[in-house]
């Protein structure tokens, strides 16, 4: 039941982007529930549904108990989601 809803609620590339936030050390699990309206139980869900099984168990390692993915265990000097190198600017690889 929760795979259906998941697929009509959200759009392939919505689904794509949530998976890409979900892997970032600094989106918290809140900025991905502010977006797509995925509070972090359904998060694992999509992740388990979506990724191999082992990519998955490798995801839940990596997040579990990290500081970054929840606000309220962030330090405070964390206030950004991202580094800002992290991200290209559109049309930097065309030539």
């Amino acid at each position: 039941m929760v795979k259906s809803i998941m697929q009509t609620s959200l759009s392939q590339t919505a689904v794509s982007r949530v998976i890409e936030m979900a892997w970032e050390d600094r989106t918290p699990f809140e900025a991905i529930e502010r977006l797509y309206g995925l509070p972090e139980k359904q998060v694992i869900v999509l992740m388990r549904q979506q990724l191999k099984r082992s990519a998955f168990n490798n995801w839940r390692a990596r997040v579990s108990g990290r500081q970054t993915k929840h606000l309220k265990l962030r330090p405070a000097e964390i206030e950004r989601g991202y580094c800002p190198s992290q991200y290209k600017p559109q049309g930097a690889n065309k030539r």
